[in-house]
């Protein structure tokens, strides 16, 4: 499925702006600007990745348009000019993605990142860890919504092998009440493997304690929610604790990467070859250190300008990551500069 991306807004400017975003991030955006358009457009069309709608249009007041896409199985993000507690409590109820209100400034801002995340939430995984098969049911399809890769399991041992088959899951979302193994011991398990950096930690409870959530932060966790939760800061709590973790993993890219070539820089060379050098002293296979130096760099430079020279970097690290793309080679380039 093409990521399509349906708009569903009678003020053309709104519209416009929306279609912008969703532009930016890689979406083909279609516009229905009432409902009468939509009902229409859906006749022929369902292969929609997601869609934006309005509350409350012309011919349909009373989010009538928000039942159509959701009947068409269309994941759906609510944008919405009016809000009171009887249409708070309405959009609760329903299975969207979220929804946005647009008189608040920074609304176009957060339906970036939401739109943004759900072509990416895929490749994080989420563990949800839970006694009960209810819970655990209703966590995950909260998850759904934002498309996470999703397992669950009944207990903290179980977590613990789960975490160790599936090196993509960045989140652990853990009841505290378990047999055998706790929430808190849990979470105390997992953090001597891994570092918050690696990892978030979101925990929940039902008993009401005020000591339960700084027992489960003092233990290493992220964040704490006390059941039942709201849906919607259930959101807030974990699309920032991802976010979180995504600026911490591309700060270190930036710290491991050369700017130019994109290849790993003599720091991260260092820090793999350190890590991983009793492991290739007692490794039979054979290894290899190769340098390769360009011939009189500095008069390409004076002959083509630095930008010149520039592209010859980038076109010869390309050339080396192509030659490491055989399932038979494995290893890593590395753009060091001469001292």
């Amino acid at each position: 499925m093409m990521n399509n991306l349906l708009v569903v807004e009678d003020n053309k400017a709104i519209a416009s702006v929306i279609e912008h975003i969703g532009g930016s991030l890689g979406y083909r955006v279609t516009i229905a600007y009432s409902f009468a358009e939509l009902k229409s457009l859906l006749v022929s069309h369902h292969d929609f990745f997601a869609a934006t709608v309005d509350y409350s249009l012309p011919d349909a007041v009373d989010g009538q348009a928000i039942f159509h896409v959701l009947e068409h199985s269309i994941p759906c993000i609510v944008m919405t000019g009016k809000m009171n507690n009887t249409i708070h409590q309405k959009l609760l109820s329903l299975p969207i993605i979220d929804y946005l209100t647009k008189e608040n400034s920074q609304a176009y801002h957060y339906l970036l990142r939401v739109l943004h995340g759900q072509l990416t939430n895929h490749e994080i995984g989420v563990l949800v860890v839970d006694d009960s098969l209810s819970v655990r049911s209703y966590v995950c399809s909260l998850l759904s919504r934002r498309n996470f890769t999703l397992y669950d399991v009944p207990n903290g041992i179980k977590a613990l092998n789960t975490l160790a088959m599936h090196p993509e899951i960045k989140l652990i979302i853990t009841d505290q009440e378990m047999p055998g193994m706790n929430g808190v011991e849990l979470v105390q398990a997992v953090r001597k493997q891994f570092a918050d950096r690696e990892l978030v930690i979101v925990g929940y409870s039902g008993i009401d304690k005020p000591y339960q959530s700084a027992r489960f932060i003092k233990s290493g966790a992220d964040d704490y929610l006390q059941k039942p939760f709201c849906p919607e800061e259930f959101y807030c709590r974990v699309f920032k604790n991802v976010e979180k973790l995504q600026y911490i993993e591309e700060i270190k890219m930036a710290a491991d990467m050369d700017y130019l070539t994109s290849l790993s820089n003599r720091r991260h060379f260092i820090e793999q070859l350190t890590e991983h050098f009793d492991e290739l002293l007692v490794n039979t296979l054979e290894h290899l250190l190769i340098f390769i130096h360009v011939d009189d760099f500095k008069g390409i430079n004076e002959s083509f300008g630095h930008s010149g020279g520039d592209k010859i970097l980038v076109e010869l690290a390309e050339l080396l990551k192509k030659a490491l793309s055989f399932p038979t080679v494995q290893g890593l380039v590395v753009r060091s500069f001469a001292v």
